[in-house]
């Protein structure tokens, strides 16, 4: 009983120490980046705000039988 208590003690530690490298490897990958991300400019806002009536929208209320 006292063996497979360490087995699983044994497996926590093997977890947290790969989740800390994996987060100090995540960092160092935000870290290293060229250059900043930028927000691409959605195809919406050229057309308009708010709701339109697209084909796929209409498509979906002629499947719908609104």
């Amino acid at each position: 009983m006292a063996e497979k208590t360490e087995r699983k003690a044994a497996g926590r530690r093997e977890f947290l120490k790969l989740a800390s490298l994996g987060t100090v490897v995540g960092g160092a990958g935000l870290l290293l980046q060229d250059a900043p991300a930028e927000a691409a400019e959605a195809k919406s806002a050229k057309a308009g705000k708010g709701y339109q009536e697209t084909p796929h929208v209409k498509a979906f209320y002629d499947s719908a039988r609104f």
